[in-house]
């Protein structure tokens, strides 16, 4: 199947942007997905499964269950599992067909379509072709790279929030007894921001609300979110409050037909006729790292109505005993705010100071407000300034700790929030290696590992040879394409475990592994019996989740299953393993590893096992066995939802810091290269798209089909540079080095967008954003913030 039909067709004729998301064109989607997969009885028998109790978690995003309805599932959540429940496969004789090299000039897009993986597979380098590898060799040649290491900082594990709890938390005590905190994730990409804001502002690293905290909201305040494309389940809940009277409020930087009007596919009157539900009472446009600048105004406006109510004798507009209870730095914070000028507030917001007068109008309105985000937020360069500037809001009127009240960061993949809580994190704390070292009655180590920028900088240096990932594709996720794909192929070893085949798989050094594992719909069958494994959602709601269809091959195993048998394989069996060192003298962190406290293939058999040592050492996760029995799962609760801070000073905290000089961590002089007029981009998701699955070549919310080459752009910006639509454009990036980093031939879109901004689809664009372009503290990439200029292209697709 190509993927460039009609790439030379006119935009002009598809950009027909829908006056409505959902309804009966999201139905009639999910119907065509189901029918590609060529399994459309299994999986409709998925979907009436899918999040509800004794069924399977969705694959999709981390958004929480609804405790009613018959269907429990959105279109992409549909999407995600057709695409898995594929009847195509990938095995022996598709890699005798296609050599490594000849796959690499596949798009992502071709290499998914393929099917699943159904058998181990090695790298032979002298026919550039992968061939198969029975199981126990595949776990005997991981161990054997693992042993030859000179230190175990010089392996990597790559984690995937796709992960269950019982495999993440395997996979960093293996890491750990092996002797590094190397956990690269998924979550240094999108949400780490979110977690450093509010581990240093309130003391924990995750949202303050829950589920039915929507239905209670007097007001939502969404910040650089498109939940219709990336979290549609989210869209039931702004419905529902806005159906209530909720002011949904809306800040992005793209006008998204979501936000406007949608259509529950669950509603007859809706899905069948016009009618939809206005969710934005407010929308506004800022520009691209203007969000903080924003809400700086907001504050503003809030504490000059404050003061105006003291002196006529009102009653105060902030919550006075909260904060006096509650905070530190009120005051310093006041300073700063009452030191921001307007001219800086509405230069870099982008707002007028009658829209941010109006938010914050709203805001004062409400008693009850919630403030969510996702990465239109998070991958900034000062992205956790950002978020604790909406932690200052939420402070200002005491919207924390009550129903109906507090801060929402939204998730991406459905466990990427468990897999941190179950230890996948390079800067841990000395209390979970404390309990990590006494669960396993060996000293664990307690220094810094790498993150995805550290661990991609230790490879292209060869500091790092090894490579494990558990799921994902790092290839396509990580930032500056080349680079990434250099540091990949630097690797000794380079194992991927996965359902599909992906860009990662290609990227090989000396020797590489594919390890095909069982999908989240997939029954889990071990010697003990059918295993359920449990996943935490974006509202701290941990809960079961159980495959019901057959695996699509006999020959698959379990993340969990996998990753049991390599800590054996590498830990345990030492007689075997020596023999394949080539006589080399066992490495001293190896022998200082030997253990028996831990029988990892017994844990692979029986996950209850698992689920009593993850009791014995986290605290929240007491008789988890148990707690998992009951229907929707339990909560593991929230300190800053209960007013109990665990910041040193045990108090939340105000952030006072100014507004950032520039939004691009690049100098003036660099910005006026060429004398280029110079934009800000940001990448982002197609509606056919999760994260770097790409189900399709269509962008249904944005009125884009059979494109990905897209660019988005304000129609005034394109004609100052004498621009049409559909002409087609080179993107260069603009960074301190020496590096060309451009991307060619992209089609110009016209599209509701702040003048002197782009858009365009991820990871296309990912060779745009420089390796060291990441965010303050956080070190995210800075995907929607990339300084870029724009030349006529002077190639010619061809058809």
């Amino acid at each position: 199947m190509s993927e460039n039909n009609h790439q030379n067709d006119p935009i002009s004729s598809m950009h027909k942007k829908p006056k409505k998301a959902g309804g009966i064109s999201s139905l009639t989607s999910t119907l065509k997905h189901i029918m590609q997969s060529q399994q459309p009885q299994t999986n409709v028998k998925s979907l009436l499964k899918a999040n509800k109790n004794k069924g399977f978690d969705c694959p999709g995003c981390a958004w929480g269950d609804e405790k009613e309805g018959l269907l429990q599932f959105c279109e992409n959540g549909a999407k995600a599992i057709a695409w898995e429940s594929t009847s195509k496969v990938v095995d022996q004789a598709f890699f005798e067909q296609y050599s490594v090299s000849e796959l690499m000039r596949q798009s992502d897009y071709w290499l998914e379509y393929q099917g699943r993986l159904t058998q181990p597979l090695r790298y032979n380098q002298e026919t550039d072709h992968y061939q198969a590898i029975s199981w126990q060799d595949s776990f005997a040649l991981i161990a054997k790279h693992l042993h030859q290491l000179d230190s175990p900082d010089q392996a990597e594990f790559y984690t995937s929030g796709r992960a269950s709890n019982e495999a993440s938390f395997l996979y960093q005590l293996f890491g750990r007894m092996f002797g590094t905190n190397n956990f690269p994730d998924c979550s240094n990409m999108c949400h780490e921001a979110s977690g450093v804001a509010l581990n240093e502002a309130i003391g924990v690293g995750k949202g303050t609300v829950v589920l039915e905290d929507f239905d209670h909201a007097d007001a939502i305040f969404v910040f650089g979110q498109n939940p219709g494309t990336n979290h549609p389940r989210m869209m039931n809940a702004l419905r529902k409050s806005a159906r209530n009277g909720g002011k949904i409020v809306s800040f992005n930087n793209l006008k998204e037909v979501a936000l406007e009007r949608f259509a529950s596919p669950q509603d007859p009157l809706e899905l069948l006729t016009p009618k939809a539900t206005t969710i934005s009472h407010a929308y506004f446009t800022p520009k691209l790292g203007g969000d903080m600048a924003a809400i700086r105004g907001m504050v503003k406006v809030i504490l000059a109505k404050n003061s105006e109510a003291i002196e006529q004798g009102k009653a105060p507009l902030i919550d006075e005993s909260f904060i006096a209870e509650h905070c530190k730095n009120f005051n310093e914070y006041c300073q700063v705010v009452n030191a921001t000028s307007w001219q800086k507030i509405v230069e870099q917001s982008g707002l007028s100071k009658a829209e941010i007068t109006q938010a914050a109008e709203i805001y004062l309105q409400s008693t009850k407000v919630i403030c969510t985000w996702a990465m239109g937020i998070t991958q900034h360069l000062h992205s956790v300034n950002t978020i604790q500037e909406i932690v200052n809001l939420q402070l200002l009127r005491g919207n924390i700790g009550k129903k109906g009240a507090g801060l929402c960061p939204v998730r991406g993949h459905s466990n990427v929030q468990g897999n941190r809580t179950m230890g996948i994190n390079e800067k841990p704390t000395k209390a979970f290696i404390d309990a990590m070292s006494e669960l396993v009655n060996q000293p664990l180590p307690y220094e810094k590992g790498h993150n995805v920028y550290h661990a991609i900088n230790a490879l292209l240096e060869k500091r790092s040879k090894v490579l494990i990932c558990l799921g994902g594709n790092i290839a396509a996720a990580a930032p500056d394409t080349h680079q990434t794909h250099a540091a990949l192929k630097n690797t000794t070893l380079n194992v991927q475990i996965s359902t599909k085949l992906n860009r990662s798989h290609l990227l090989i050094g000396q020797d590489a592994l594919i390890l095909p594992c069982l999908g989240r719909t997939e029954i889990d069958m071990q010697q003990s019996g059918e295993q359920q494994i449990t996943v935490e959602d974006t509202f701290s709601m941990v809960h079961a989740s159980q495959g019901n269809v057959a695996p699509i091959s006999t020959n698959l195993k379990s993340e969990t299953s996998i990753v049991a048998h390599i800590a054996d394989s590498t830990l345990n069996s030492r007689n075997f393993h020596n023999s394949l060192l080539d006589n080399k003298t066992t490495p001293k962190f190896i022998e200082s590893s030997k253990n028996t406290a831990i029988n990892w293939l017994a844990l692979a058999d029986d996950y209850t096992k698992i689920r009593e040592l993850i009791s014995q050492s986290i605290t929240e996760f007491s008789d988890f066995n148990q707690q998992i029995t009951q229907p929707g799962g339990f909560y593991l609760g929230n300190p800053a939802a209960e007013l109990t801070w665990r910041t040193p000073d045990n108090k939340a905290l105000f952030s006072y810091q100014a507004l950032p000089e520039n939004i691009h961590a690049i100098s003036s002089q660099q910005v006026s290269v060429k004398n280029q007029k110079i934009f800000t981009l940001q990448s982002l998701r197609s509606h056919d798209q999760y994260n770097t699955t790409i189900y399709g070549l269509n962008d249904r919310y944005r009125g884009i089909a059979n494109e990905r080459n897209v660019l988005f752009i304000h129609e005034k910006d394109a004609r100052k540079l004498k621009f049409e639509e559909n002409d087609l454009v080179d993107i260069t990036s603009i960074w301190h080095d020496d590096q060309s980093r451009c991307v060619k031939g992209f089609k110009l879109c016209f599209y509701d967008i702040p003048q002197g901004n782009l858009a365009a689809y991820y990871p296309e664009t990912n060779p745009l954003v420089p390796l060291d372009s990441v965010g303050d503290r956080s070190f995210t990439p800075t995907s929607k913030s990339i300084a870029v200029y724009l030349e006529k292209s002077t190639e010619q697709r061809i058809v």
